[in-house]
């Protein structure tokens, strides 16, 4: 085990007014080795650095010391460093048995608990380790230009300010801001100036703020049925009523008049999550004439926009927007990499303050160094080169799981066609659960989401869903022979 530095100072208990300051100061130390606070290999702060903290003499400090290092406690000598034995003695691990009896049980707490906390459901995040077929919602991590990205940091930290050590503005770093704004309305259609762009950690951020400048408990939100359970989840803590909205081929239908209560619709015109439908342009326009009729705001959640593999780039539905009914949000998560939490909201004009109110009061602002570096690779032109790159690899690579589809699960699934994304939808024929499959995929190594899990209490056909993504050709061919593998023995 290595050594572990550590200028820290040391909180030790107080020194009776009776025991002499070495014999003090050895006893406490003990203490603390044996009840595990200062760690195998931890280094001791200087004899110095003692003396200064406590009001001892340093020749104090070398003798409780010394006192240590006889009894096996430590380890090394003054001047080198004096460091905690890596292993104690089997009489000293007896002492600290002896000396720290269990304590008797006590009753846990009564905890007063908020509505907000006891509604709150742990929302689980990226899956860990390395990937397999077929991981959704998660890019080819091993292609993400790192060294670019240590450099572009590296420059960053070596100029950065006394400034940009501080803090920014609530809404986020200006330059990222500008850089975000020129990027939305030449790739995205999007219209807005960067006052109206807010930098948040990610999508649930941007939810979060949503739902706490709008929503009061028990006020209802439309989404997507399917749709994203991460949007449940945010919702529902904050003591909302979910109504469901049914999708079809030409994306989410327009709430029918009876829903003229709604305060918020989630949605996903782009590239519907989970099955990859684009909104028609007339249901488009109808979307946004009831929510201009009926006062509810509409969030767009621009998902996995930034690939598309066939036909005309869409426009955001919020280019479509006169009349300041939609909030715009996305994420650089999937585009660059998970750990990245930068995303960003647009708002209507005369939103943005109370937006940037609340943000002052909650998350304050995104790390500013972060969205320094991100607006360099933005600004310099390395976001739109790895942008095209991953888009000719994912395209590669969803052409790939389609063959090795159509030769070895033909009669078993039907993989969805799809236009954009990193995951598509595999449609299970006869009668085989999405869910028992899932479970018998995941005893084999394949990593698939049963559609159902989206499906917010409705009935719907059973699918999987099938990330490609995440892994190379030869780690999706074999994924499809293990699949089908699963599927032919469900099927018998």
């Amino acid at each position: 085990m290595p050594k572990r530095p550590s200028s820290l100072p040391l909180a030790l208990p107080p020194r009776s007014s009776s025991a002499p300051a070495s014999q003090w100061l050895s006893s406490a130390l003990r203490t603390e080795i044996l009840e595990g606070r200062l760690r195998p290999g931890a280094r001791l702060p200087a004899t110095r650095d003692l003396a200064r903290q406590y009001g001892l003499s340093r020749g104090t400090i070398v003798t409780a010391f010394e006192q240590l290092k006889s009894e096996g406690y430590v380890e090394g000598s003054v001047g080198s460093g004096t460091y905690v034995n890596e292993t104690l003695p089997d009489e000293l691990l007896q002492v600290s048995r002896k000396a720290a009896p269990s304590a008797p049980a006590q009753r846990a707490p009564r905890r007063r608990l908020s509505d907000f906390a006891r509604r709150a459901e742990f929302f689980p995040g990226f899956p860990k380790g390395t990937a397999r077929p077929f991981r959704t919602a998660e890019p080819a991590l091993d292609l993400f230009p790192t060294t670019l990205w240590a450099q572009l940091a590296a420059r960053r930290f070596r100029k950065a300010t006394a400034t940009m050590l501080l803090q920014c503005d609530a809404t986020g770093y200006r330059p990222f801001r500008e850089a975000v704004a020129d990027y939305l309305a030449s790739s995205r259609g999007v219209r807005c100036t960067p006052d109206q762009v807010i930098i948040v950690s990610g999508l649930q951020e941007s939810l979060d703020l949503a739902a706490r400048v709008f929503v009061n408990p028990g006020d209802r939100i439309g989404m997507e049925t399917p749709g994203y359970i991460g949007t449940t989840y945010g919702f529902q803590a904050h003591g909302a009523k979910l109504v469901g909205i049914r999708v079809d081929d030409e994306g989410m239908e327009v709430p029918q008049a009876r829903l003229g209560d709604l305060r918020l619709v989630y949605v996903t015109p782009g590239h519907q999550f989970p099955l990859g439908v684009n909104m028609s342009l007339p249901r488009r326009l109808a979307l946004l004439e009831w929510a201009r009729t009926t006062g509810a705001l509409i969030i767009e959640d621009d998902y996995d926009s930034e690939y598309r593999y066939s036909g005309r780039p869409l426009p955001a539905l919020q280019g479509l927007d006169r009349h300041g009914l939609v909030l715009f949000i996305g994420s650089f998560s999937k585009v660059m990499f998970p750990s990245l939490r930068l995303g960003y909201i647009v708002v209507p004009a005369d939103l943005v303050e109370h937006f940037a109110a609340v943000k002052s009061v909650t998350t304050r602002h995104a790390p500013v160094l972060e969205q320094a570096v991100l607006c360099d690779f933005i600004s310099e032109g390395h976001f739109g080169r790895h942008v095209r790159r991953m888009r000719e690899v994912y395209a590669e690579r969803l052409s790939v799981l389609i063959d090795a589809a159509r030769e070895d699960l033909a009669g078993l699934i039907e993989i969805s066609d799809v236009e954009a994304g990193l995951q598509t939808v595999g449609w299970l024929t006869g009668d085989v659960d999405d869910r028992t499959a899932a479970n018998a995929a995941a005893q084999r190594g394949i990593e698939v989401i049963p559609l159902s899990r989206y499906s917010h209490g409705r009935r719907m056909r059973p699918g999987l869903h099938l990330g490609f993504a995440a892994v190379d050709g030869r780690e999706i061919r074999r994924g499809v022979r293990e699949l089908a593998g699963v599927l032919n023995e469900l099927s018998k």
